[in-house]
């Protein structure tokens, strides 16, 4: 599970790059029950925030990267932003954006890793990250689906020092490995990831990807709302045991996401 108890190598953090802020705060207000705060409108620094009942969840900003597609970016809690840097390039990845301060807030950096799979760290300042998670409306786990398995496993556990554990699939699907931070138990497992091959990668032409779940009451309440405002469901809603009934989902401008209902511990 996620928590708000934001140790190294859990994530802390998820904004959503946008052509439209607009339109996506309009968006996942109606399928998450957000609210946006504006934290500018100037057209180059035009963002904000979402929050769930009083509660930062994930940030919004304007896409200005060219060739870049509308994506989630998923940020984990590091201790020294360079250091993890150093790892990242020793390991094979690229860094895409050098770690820099964001005034008193903290530090943060952005990086692909050797397939091309886009996340971010952040060294907390003063501020340590989202303030709910693992509840409606909130993160609850990450997902990365890859082409080379073994290969994220040896990039990730290198950087993060991750723990993993694999599990298979019914009907032959598949194994699923899951990712737990370092030193922490079973339970504080955060997220899994995929081996796809590089055709069922088409969103991104065959690289990596990183993709956000939420949490939510009503899985199928959720997927009307997205086909109601100009999203799309790639796959569900669907119950998949001992995890909840989910959706895989994408929102106006094509950016992924997962709603799930789960199972009560």
């Amino acid at each position: 599970m996620i928590t708000t108890d934001l140790t190294p190598g859990s994530p802390c953090w998820l904004d959503l790059g946008a052509r439209d802020v607009r339109a996506s705060a309009a968006f996942y207000g109606a399928v998450l029950g957000w609210e946006y705060e504006s934290m500018g409108e100037a057209e180059d620094m035009e963002g904000g925030m979402f929050q769930k009942d009083g509660k930062t969840v994930a940030g919004l900003g304007k896409l200005t990267e060219e060739g870049a597609r509308p994506a989630w970016m998923i940020y984990y809690t590091v201790t020294d932003a360079d250091a993890t840097t150093q790892a990242v390039e020793r390991a094979g990845g690229t860094v895409r954006v050098a770690p820099r301060d964001l005034d008193d807030w903290g530090r943060m950096a952005q990086y692909s890793d050797p397939l091309g799979g886009q996340f971010a760290v952040w060294q907390p300042g003063t501020n340590s990250g989202f303030e709910l998670a693992d509840e409606p409306g909130s993160l609850s786990w990450t997902e990365l689906f890859t082409s080379d398995a073994a290969a994220a496993k040896e990039f990730y556990g290198g950087v993060f020092g991750w723990q993993f554990s694999n599990m298979e699939l019914p009907g032959g699907a598949g194994t699923y490995t899951l990712m737990t931070p370092a030193g922490l138990p079973e339970e504080r497992m955060q997220g899994g990831l995929m081996e796809l091959s590089k055709e069922d990668l088409a969103l991104t032409d065959g690289r990596p990807y990183w993709h956000p779940v939420f949490a939510v009451d009503d899985c199928d309440a959720a997927v009307a709302q997205v086909t109601q405002n100009g999203g799309s469901v790639q796959m569900g809603p669907e119950d998949v045991e001992g995890v909840g009934r989910l959706a895989v989902c994408l929102d106006p401008s094509k950016a992924d996401f997962v709603v799930l209902n789960p199972v009560e511990s």
